[in-house]
């Protein structure tokens, strides 16, 4: 199996980016970001932008966006929470009213920001495979209308196929506001535009551990006055006290070849939406700036005990479930081939939001578990933590979703077991089973295990 760097689409692609020099010295800094990725990146932009005298820095164990960030799919949702009908759930109306305008806000100022990154707002479908699927895009809608967001429209089987040309599809959801980028690309702009307000970044430069206000890492150590944990699925490497909050779990994706002048005629997708279908593990996909289909499943993987290295980043299983599931979709792309596949790390909590805290008596500030949707959610975290590294005011701090923890997953062994057998029950499900007793005591807690 080829690397990551070779395999992934997004950073074998990647254009005329040269690493920042690694750690050599000690160094001293008022704020210290941990992560080179979506996270780390804004929230030292956000901290330089709020004051721009301090000294802000950032360390990355390998380069700018070659976790999460740089593998993802590139599909920008209009929700910060899994859907809107979870943040109702979870938080409550008048929040999950609160959290849809703040969603849409944040997807606006990226994609003014986000220049030359292949952003397209073309909005996304939720497809519907089953008749039980449909219901579900009704009650979106209904959901939608609820908290006061416009646009959603109920698709019929032949709109739907007018949109994307696939058998399996019995009508859907369109959504509006959110998109697809090119998620190296945004990594890309916003390293430009930190490095222009001063901010320092170290790449290739792994932090070994964390002492009293001390990053001490290979080859020279940085001293602040704050530090931000902006680690995601890695952060139990470093703080394994939060390891209770999350579980990491791997992703997979694939992308084919270009598609031909007639098999673009075939598919349709003039439209270019983002799209994802109404399974508990669902496939999502887009089309690429060069009109390549990403194709990726959500049936993440967990690795006992809490494994994230690269030995997690190809699964032979997922990729020949992928092209099954793919030719399913599409029979007349029979033979399409597929010359990037790999797969990306997530945290994932049991409400699907991430969370953050402060440890060392505020002098450690953290913040992960997106489950899968942090393209956009990690646009706001990074303003959360930028403010709360400041102790500077937001409305941002009263949220919900930063004021509470989500219920913790059990240790290991029991860990590893629980995530099997959810897993094997909501397969069951996909394949027209009801819903078993362990799921419907899940669901009357608000857990989810899907990314």
């Amino acid at each position: 199996m080829l690397p990551v760097e070779q395999s992934c689409y997004w950073l074998a692609s990647r254009q005329g980016y040269n690493p920042s020099a690694p750690l050599t010295e000690k160094v001293d800094a008022d704020y210290a970001v941990v992560g080179g990725g979506f996270t780390g990146l804004w929230t030292a932009l956000f901290l330089k932008q709020l004051e721009p005298g301090a000294h802000v820095v950032v360390v990355e164990s390998s380069v700018a966006g070659y976790g999460a960030s740089g593998r993802n799919a590139g599909i920008v949702s209009n929700s910060i929470d899994h859907s809107h009908a979870l943040a109702i759930s979870h938080f409550g109306k008048p929040e999950a009213e609160r959290l849809a305008k703040i969603g849409m806000q944040n997807i606006s100022e990226m994609e003014e920001f986000a220049v030359d990154c292949d952003f397209e707002r073309s909005g996304q479908l939720q497809v519907a495979l089953k008749p039980g699927h449909l219901e579900d895009c009704k009650h979106n809608l209904e959901v939608a209308n609820e908290i006061g967001l416009a646009g959603y429209r109920m698709l019929s089987r032949e709109e739907m196929q007018a949109e994307v040309n696939s058998p399996l599809y019995l009508g859907g959801l369109f959504v509006p506001g959110g998109g697809i980028l090119n998620p190296i690309k945004l990594v890309d702009r916003i390293v430009g535009e930190m490095k222009r307000l001063g901010v320092v970044i170290y790449e290739n430069t792994r932090v070994n551990r964390i002492g009293d206000g001390v990053l001490h890492c290979q080859k020279g150590d940085i001293r602040a006055k704050k530090i931000v944990m902006a680690t995601d699925a890695y952060t139990h490497h470093l703080l394994p006290q939060l390891l209770w909050r999350f579980i990491p779990l791997y992703d997979y994706i694939l992308v084919t070849d270009p598609l031909t002048a007639e098999q673009k005629e075939q598919i349709r997708w003039h439209h270019r939406q983002g799209m994802v279908d109404g399974r508990t593990f669902f496939n999502y996909y887009r089309l690429t700036a060069d009109n390549r289909i990403l194709w990726g499943t959500s049936e993440a993987v967990y690795y006992p005990p809490n494994k994230v290295d690269a030995t997690c980043d190809h699964s032979e299983h997922h990729y020949r479930t992928l092209k099954e599931s793919f030719a399913k979709h599409f029979p007349y792309l029979n033979g399409m081939q597929f010359p990037f596949g790999w797969g990306g790390p997530i945290a994932s909590t049991t409400r699907l939001t991430p969370f953050f805290g402060t440890m060392n008596g505020g002098r450690v500030i953290y913040g992960l578990g997106y489950t899968g949707h942090g393209i956009g959610t990690t646009r706001l975290a990074g303003k959360i933590m930028a403010h709360l590294a400041l102790s500077k005011d937001s409305e941002l701090l009263s949220l919900k979703m930063v004021t509470d923890k989500p219920f913790p997953y059990p240790p290991e062994p029991i860990r590893g077991m629980s995530v099997a057998a959810v897993t094997r029950s909501l397969q069951k499900v996909d394949a027209g089973e009801s819903p078993n007793i362990l799921l419907r005591i899940l669901d009357k807690m608000g857990i989810g295990f899907s990314s």
